[in-house]
C-alpha cells in the first residue's frame, strides 16, 4: 500500500473556484453547526459561495493573497488574505479565512497555508470566539487576542475576537 502525497500548496486557477467554495462550505458546517443555524453551510449557501470564488479566484494580486492545500490531487483547504477592511485596524495584513477539511486536520495543511499566505508578517484576524481550536492554532502562530471583539449581526450575533501577531 502507498501512502498519500504529502500536502502542496499552489496559488489557484480558475477551475478551482468551486472546490474552495465546497471547502469552505464544508469547514463551516464542520466548525460552526453548533454555533449557526444550517442556513450558514446548506445547498444554496454552497451555491452563493461558488459565485463569490469564481469572482474571486483570479484576481488575486500583490494586495490579495490567495493559496489552495491539496492531496492526491483534491483540494483540502484554502486561505485568503489581504489589506484589513477594518476602519480602525490594528494591523495592515489581515486574514480573511484559512479552512482545511476535519479529516485533513493535523497534517500540516492549515501550518503550510497560514506560512503561503502570511509568513512571518505581522497580521490580524478575525475568530469566533467559541472555537478553541482555531484559537488555539493562531496562538502557537504568535497571535494574540487584541481585547477588541465584535459581535457579527450578518453571523447570527456571532462573538468574534480580533487575533494580531
Amino acid at each position: 500500500m502507498s501512502s498519500p502525497e504529502p500536502t502542496s500548496v499552489r496559488r489557484p486557477g480558475a477551475g478551482d473556484a468551486d472546490a474552495i467554495a465546497a471547502v469552505q462550505n464544508q469547514g463551516w458546517r464542520e466548525t460552526y453547526a453548533q454555533l449557526l443555524p444550517e442556513s450558514f453551510y446548506d445547498d444554496a449557501a454552497l451555491e452563493r459561495r461558488k459565485g463569490m470564488w469564481r469572482r474571486l479566484v483570479g484576481r488575486a494580486d500583490d494586495t490579495t493573497r490567495l493559496m489552495v492545500a491539496e492531496r492526491d490531487g483534491t483540494v483540502i483547504g484554502f486561505a485568503f488574505a489581504g489589506p484589513s477592511p477594518d476602519a480602525e485596524p490594528a494591523r495592515e495584513l489581515h486574514l480573511f479565512s484559512i479552512y482545511v477539511l476535519a479529516d485533513h486536520h493535523g497534517t500540516g495543511a492549515g501550518q503550510a497555508l497560514l506560512d503561503a499566505v502570511l509568513g512571518d508578517e505581522a497580521a490580524q484576524l478575525w475568530v469566533a470566539r467559541d472555537n478553541p481550536r482555531a484559537r488555539a492554532f493562531y496562538r502557537r502562530n504568535g497571535f494574540h487576542p487584541d481585547g477588541t471583539e465584535q459581535v457579527d449581526s450578518d453571523l447570527n450575533d456571532l462573538v468574534e475576537v480580533r487575533m494580531v501577531r
